[in-house]
């Protein structure tokens, strides 16, 4: 197949944003091949921002490339859950001990402008804005640890958890309990307990792992 006409306004970024958004929302399932023909049938760009656009997927953990077998979506076994939520929960226990408290006024006030915008997102059904705003929500609540480092691996295995985390989009229950234990995280950062705060932020992440491991085992 030849190599289409690039288009201008459409870059790498662009196709890798498109491909995660159908990964994240189940249009494109774990284990499912990407071509570059497929693609490029799809995209009006050359075979370069095509490769280039599977390469950022793979450095972000979604998508998995190999010699002489091309690209797939990224597929966990119940064991690659278990340890990737390990070190989510020991990653996100230490960064809530870290958050002094009780938290600046100003910290609390955006988080919960974000609960708001989540809390939206979810009874318009935009999953789209569901997902972006609770990775903003997650990213600046642990970002008052004052340790970048901590902070970006937290982010990293979000990343590394999203085929985990998608399976919970499309139910309701699981948004709506996601969304009240956001509010009660922001509540404790008026009080003292980063013990009681770090314990919350683990049992968080419990619910969607326990969802992926129960369906790919049942």
């Amino acid at each position: 197949m030849a190599d289409n006409i690039e288009d201008p306004d459409l870059d790498h970024e662009a196709i890798a944003r498109a491909l995660e958004e159908d990964i994240i929302f189940g249009r494109l399932a774990p284990g499912a091949r990407l071509t570059e023909d497929s693609l490029l049938s799809r995209f009006p760009v050359t075979r370069h921002f095509v490769r280039q656009a599977l390469v950022q997927l793979e450095q972000v953990g979604i998508v998995v490339r190999e010699r002489n077998k091309g690209a797939t979506v990224r597929s966990l076994t119940p064991d690659e859950v278990r340890q990737i939520y390990a070190v989510r929960e020991l990653v996100q226990r230490q960064a809530a001990l870290l958050i002094p408290l009780p938290a600046p006024r100003a910290l609390i006030v955006e988080l919960l402008e974000i609960h708001r915008e989540h809390g939206e997102h979810i009874e318009n059904g935009y999953l789209r804005g569901v997902h972006d705003t609770n990775d903003r929500f997650h990213l600046k609540f642990f970002g008052a640890c004052g340790n970048k480092y901590l902070v970006q691996t937290i982010e990293l295995y979000m990343r590394y958890s999203l085929p985990v985390r998608a399976n919970s989009m499309a139910d309701r229950t699981a948004l709506d309990i996601a969304h009240s234990q956001h509010k009660l995280m922001i509540d404790m950062l008026s009080g003292r307990d980063n013990w009681l705060l770090s314990q919350l932020c683990v049992d968080h992440l419990q619910p969607s792992k326990r969802r992926y491991i129960d369906l790919v085992e049942g």
